[in-house]
């Protein structure tokens, strides 16, 4: 018998759960990381001033506080302590005002006034099948849903919401604003059914679940998954970087948590032609270019609301962000992109020390865009608060191009790891009743390239994991995540099982 039952390359949160998962299941895991720290987009670290942390990429969590997978891993249990704000998100328009969702629906649509009876009817009845929603856009697709009705509510709202007649619901210019600001998250072409789907999904978990911070960075997920797999028997290997499949030949399961991109160049060759060629043909989104600051106070904003919210959208009005996520998803560089902020110590004062404290950027840019982002970014922060610029103390920034030599799974910048397109939402990576497998014996997809896509919540691992339970270890009593996880000890398989 192999030393290693489960090799996983990759410890984003995909790899991660994975592990999880697998180790649980009794089975020897190592896992490979070519960083010297594991995490991938769940990476907190110092950048300026030692007692001052920012996240490296991920830094609000909606899908960490509501997916099946985190819901039973239970991340308060193992000390992770998610912080919600009172304003969930904020998106400040010209003239000092601004749009806020609270956590509270009923303020939400008390101050969203003549659209607040729309708002409520919007996202009400999402609300009363939070759970059944959730898990429906974060399963393999592939199956009937367990709640039809949950089902007709995300898919009748996905269709009006993702063509033009949308915005035509709302009257005033606030609420459509703090809409397209989450179908934006998509980072894609607006309007459209994909980013529909994703402003519904986060759009009713900001009044819900929320869209917490985990206290001390995003960094605090990653530590818990990777205490559990070690627990549990769990390897790691860091500063690794793994450049063949060869190199992992005495495992009797392999996981990869990488791109398209990434599972080609392992391959090298050994994938089957018309596989390959679907793998190249994927499409990747636009890209993310980053700043970081350190700024010696907090943001004047405007409108002084917006300093609470632990997110912040900047893009404008509706028609705006149209012009400026379309325009990007045809590889067309705009003056004023649309901008995703986090003041972490708004939420958590922790992270910040007198006279300094992070705050986190990202700009939509079109994919592989080699423009270095700070001008941009400062320049639409200041748009809604002035001076914002004066207490800069510190920056530094990624180039949407340079963010693939950070993370491979990055290609040209796209931190979604391909475009979230209908048709890509669904055959993910390629069309595959099973898209985890891949036409390699014991060779598996776990990264966010496959169903449910992107965002931190762990489910690509978990749901690639019972495949390989399945088709390598004939596994099939897999782990039933409406239970807490930690009662989950499968034993070896034909050991003590």
């Amino acid at each position: 018998m192999s030393t290693t039952d489960v090799a996983i390359v990759g410890t984003g949160p995909n790899g991660l759960a994975a592990g999880v998962v697998l180790a649980r299941a009794g089975l020897r895991v190592e896992l490979h990381e070519a960083a010297e720290t594991i995490g991938g987009g769940l990476r907190t670290a110092s950048l300026f001033d030692s007692g001052v942390v920012h996240d490296i990429c991920s830094a609000v969590h909606p899908m960490a506080a509501a997916s099946p997978f985190f819901r039973a891993f239970d991340l308060p249990a193992r000390g992770v302590e998610l912080l919600h704000p009172e304003i969930s998100y904020a998106h400040p328009l010209d003239g000092g005002r601004a749009a806020l969702a609270y956590r509270s629906l009923e303020k939400t649509c008390e101050h969203l006034g003549v659209d607040g009876p729309r708002w409520r009817r919007l996202m009400g009845p999402l609300l009363q099948r939070s759970e059944a929603v959730v898990d429906l856009v974060l399963s393999d697709l592939r199956r009937l849903p367990r709640d039809p009705v949950a089902a007709l509510l995300l898919a009748s709202r996905a269709a009006v919401h993702g063509s033009g007649l949308g915005a035509a619901r709302f009257r005033g210019e606030e609420a459509p604003a703090l809409l397209t600001g989450v179908a934006a998250h998509a980072v894609g072409k607006l309007p459209s059914l994909a980013s529909a789907g994703v402003a519904m999904l986060l759009g009713h978990l900001a009044h819900g679940t929320g869209w917490p911070l985990p206290r001390g960075g995003s960094g605090r997920i990653a530590q818990a998954l990777a205490e559990d797999i070690t627990a549990h028997g769990g390897v790691f290997h860091t500063g690794h970087h793994v450049a063949d499949l060869a190199e992992l030949g005495g495992a009797r399961a392999v996981l990869l948590d990488v791109s398209p991109k990434g599972l080609l160049a392992l391959a090298g060759g050994r994938l089957p032609r018309a596989y390959a060629r679907a793998l190249e043909r994927f499409r990747y989104g636009p890209g993310a270019a980053k700043v970081d600051f350190l700024v010696s106070e907090p943001i004047p904003w405007t409108d002084p609301a917006v300093g609470r919210a632990g997110t912040v959208h900047l893009g404008g009005t509706h028609a705006e962000m149209v012009r400026q996520e379309t325009a990007n998803a045809r590889g067309v560089r705009t003056g004023e992109p649309f901008v995703l902020l986090v003041d972490p110590a708004a939420t958590d004062p922790g992270r910040a020390l007198p006279g300094k404290r992070p705050v986190w950027a990202y700009a939509h840019v079109p994919n592989g865009d080699p423009t270095d982002p700070y001008d941009l970014v400062r320049a639409r922060i200041e748009r809604y608060a002035p001076g914002f610029g004066d207490t800069v103390l510190a920056h530094r920034s990624v180039a949407a191009a340079a963010y693939e030599d950070y993370n491979p799974n990055y290609v040209g910048g796209d931190i979604g790891s391909g475009a979230m397109t209908l048709y890509q939402t669904i055959a993910r990576p390629v069309p595959r009743f099973d898209p985890y497998r891949t036409p390699l014996p014991g060779v598996f997809l776990c990264s966010s390239a496959t169903p449910p896509g992107p965002s931190v919540h762990g489910m690509s691992g978990y749901l690639s994991a019972l495949s390989a339970l399945r088709h390598c270890f004939g596994i099939y009593d897999a782990p039933d995540l409406t239970f807490d996880m930690s009662s989950l000890e499968f034993g070896r398989p034909g050991l003590d099982r």
